[in-house]
């Protein structure tokens, strides 16, 4: 396999292509979404003195990366949390993309950090996850009990007030709730009458890994609302599950929403909340670079004040149309964020969000043909407050 720098001094940093800039004039900001903020995290990084991974996927290089690998890759973030402090926490996905080729692929929290003097950000740490008193009734991969992603394919992430982490997975459905140390606290949780093709529980409704992508709360802590990424069989095609459950309980409360997707061949990638009432939530389509056409953010309103049966949207930011008249990260006056896969979005205050993609290592090659992802940061300034609940910033 060939290496490069970014596997030993690069190791663990993400670097700010021009860091952070002055808000836009007024005139700027009254018009649309403009760009404020631009990292990117090599694909080529990887956990310093971890365990090999990659074994399945061949030795074929793909965007001109070749598998295996001695070390676990930072990648593939399906999920961040602000810690409020100017760090992230941020979830990789799965592995490799399958159930099949998953298996040497740890799941992991990673801790990201923006060094403003250097211009840097380190990758602070992380923790696996796992599962010590063998709360998973099935048989997991290793017998140590280290999760992986052939166990699990987590997608998204919430802070409970006591510091526990619950998480929403695509196979089951299920959500996993872990201590602050990345160990599972209670046996997955299954959504009632919804089962994917990896549950063993059999007799599916759902398409593959087509479970709890995005997952909100509320702004008192006291509800999760997962929402699915695809349609449940026998539901209009593109209408998506948007469950609510009670963590003061541990169970679903029957309450269901719809979110409708422009769609039906568009999936999401992430939800987290705004309100009690409001979401933010990323819709895309399935391409990838000059092909994409669909990235967006959407406010979706629970309420239902059109009366037609799904949640209100309002576009928020169009993620291929963003301003950047003061040239932040060496783009031109249109950014684009072109990947196939855009699974984080974080509501830094009123009139900021924090993006991420999932490059799908070494699978995506959205930003350049031919050249393995980078996993991309950027912040954006909203023409607009959203007036959110403080309670949801960080």
């Amino acid at each position: 396999m060939r290496r490069n720098a970014s596997r030993t001094a690069g190791v663990g940093l993400l670097v700010l292509a021009l860091g952070f800039v002055a808000a836009p004039s007024a005139a700027q900001s009254a018009a649309v979404p403009t760009l404020t903020g631009f990292a990117s995290l090599p694909a080529l990084t990887f956990v310093p003195g971890s365990e090999p991974a990659g074994a399945a996927l061949g030795t074929a290089p793909v965007n001109g990366i070749a598998a295996p690998w001695a070390d676990q890759p930072v990648q593939g973030f399906s999920g961040v949390l602000p810690n409020g402090d100017g760090t992230y926490d941020v979830l990789s996905d799965n592995g490799f993309g399958t159930k099949a080729n998953s298996a040497d692929f740890l799941l992991r929290i990673q801790k990201i950090g923006p060094v403003p003097a250097t211009g840097r950000v380190d990758v602070l740490g992380g923790i696996n996850l796992t599962d010590p008193a063998a709360k998973v009734p099935f048989p997991l991969v290793r017998a140590d009990r280290v999760l992986t992603g052939a166990d699990f394919d987590v997608e998204s992430i919430v802070r409970d007030r006591d510091g526990s982490l619950w998480i929403g997975d695509e196979f089951g459905p299920w959500l996993l709730h872990f201590d602050r140390g990345g160990r599972l606290l209670t046996a997955p949780i299954p959504l009632p009458e919804v089962r994917a093709p990896e549950n063993p529980a059999g007799n599916p409704n759902l398409g593959s890994s087509k479970g709890f992508e995005g997952m909100a709360h509320s702004p008192d802590g006291r509800y999760l609302y997962p929402l699915l990424e695809g349609t449940v069989a026998g539901d209009q095609p593109g209408d998506l599950r948007f469950n609510e459950f009670d963590r003061e309980r541990g169970g679903y409360t029957g309450k269901r929403w719809t979110y409708r997707l422009e769609s039906p061949s568009h999936a999401i990638g992430d939800a987290i909340p705004v309100d009690a009432n409001r979401f933010l939530v990323i819709e895309r389509d399935g391409a990838q670079g000059d092909a994409a056409a669909v990235k967006r953010i959407y406010l979706a309103d629970r309420r239902d004040r059109d009366h037609d049966g799904t949640m209100d949207k309002t576009l928020v930011v169009d993620l291929l149309k963003i301003a950047n008249p003061r040239g932040v990260g060496g783009f031109g006056k249109v950014f684009r964020f072109p990947f196939q896969t855009i699974e984080d979005v974080a509501l830094l205050d009123g009139h900021t969000l924090a993006v991420l993609n999932d490059n799908n290592f070494p699978g995506s090659a959205g930003r350049t043909p031919g050249v393995a992802d980078n996993n991309e940061f950027i912040t954006v300034k909203l023409p607009s407050s959203l007036h959110p609940d403080p309670r949801v910033l960080p």
